[in-house]
């Protein structure tokens, strides 16, 4: 069977992999969507990549499925092997957020978009990654990690953090299985939804304060760090309808004082070096009374939907999102 062979003269074949399996494949499909529409047609020819357990398919311009060879990540179109030149992974979740796809394509020597496997794996577990950056000084709200089989009473861990609290799952995204906990009596049913989600469970002590939201990207040329996106809802905190369902409203730039945007800015910049990040990250915090930004949780593979904040982020900073979508794939082409 014939190979189409891509010289780095020819347009390249681009995969917008989504997927995935976990409760955020709803999120990974809008996002490839959104991403799929923001890249350079006349650079790059782009197929939308479908992971799950048991299957992996393309989908071709006709709407057909055709499979995907896990040798090489390559599929078959008109009687034509086609390889792909670049992965822009979009999967929320395992296994595009937490190294496994990865490491796959470091295997294969597939260029991606997102962090290396070691960092995603970091970042994909909060508790390990909140108590890795505190030793850098970053602040973080305390915690207590539960791994499934594992008990700890109510009183214990009230004890120990107070009320209220959030619980989520510690190894999965922070849309599904989050609860605000405001009594003892609610914790055991809050622990028993995370860990429908995942294998760990993060409680943390709730910090009160403005959320905010940075986003960044870094290339051999040049660092970006977006401006700061506030995020208001009248929800008890910024869950899956706020997220998604038009729950919140979202201002960018944040109206909070302009030392304080800079300030987490900097701090961004500086989490990105620390991790070794690559692609665009956006960082979370909590900005409470005292004005020191409290972090809230990394995103190496943030959503990526029209409306989403990396997108408003990029248009507040006066970019053009066709543009950033280029820097981090070229970033990568370059190497090759």
């Amino acid at each position: 069977m014939p190979t189409a062979k891509n010289s780095k003269y020819m347009r390249r074949n681009i995969a917008v992999v989504a997927g995935g399996d976990s409760s955020e494949i709803v999120v990974s499909l809008k996002s490839a969507q959104g991403i799929s529409s923001f890249l350079d047609r006349e650079k790059y020819d782009v197929y939308i990549a479908i992971v799950k357990r048991d299957e992996w398919y393309v989908i071709l311009p006709s709407g057909e499925h055709a499979a995907i060879d896990r040798n090489g990540f390559s599929f078959v179109e008109h009687g034509i092997v086609r390889s792909f030149d670049f992965a822009y992974i979009t999967i929320h979740g395992t296994p595009g957020e937490n190294g496994l796809l990865q490491g796959y394509f470091e295997l294969i020597g597939l260029p991606y978009s997102s962090c290396n496997p070691m960092v995603s794996a970091l970042t994909f577990n909060k508790y390990v990654c909140n108590t890795y950056l505190r030793a850098f000084g970053v602040s973080v709200a305390p915690s207590v990690r539960l791994r499934r089989g594992e008990n700890k009473s109510a009183s214990e861990i009230t004890g120990e953090l107070g009320l209220p609290l959030f619980v989520k799952p510690n190894d999965g995204g922070s849309s599904f299985g989050v609860t605000k906990v405001k009594t003892a009596e609610a914790l055991q049913p809050a622990i028993e939804k995370a860990f429908a989600e995942g294998e760990e469970v993060i409680i943390e002590r709730a910090v009160t304060g403005v959320e905010v939201t940075c986003g960044c990207y870094k290339t051999r040329e040049k660092s970006v760090v977006f401006p700061l996106t506030e995020v208001v809802t009248g929800n008890e905190f910024f869950d899956f309808d706020a997220k998604y369902n038009g729950q919140s409203d979202e201002i960018t730039p944040a109206r909070i004082p302009e030392e304080c945007a800079q300030a987490i800015q900097r701090l961004t910049s500086e989490i990105y070096d620390i991790l070794g990040a690559k692609g665009i990250i956006r960082i979370d915090y909590i900005l409470p009374a005292d004005r020191r930004p409290v972090l809230l949780e990394i995103n190496t593979v943030p959503g990526m939907t029209g409306a989403s904040f990396i997108p408003q982020q990029v248009r507040a900073a006066g970019l053009d999102i066709k543009d950033v979508m280029t820097d981090i794939i070229d970033n990568e082409l370059i190497k090759l």
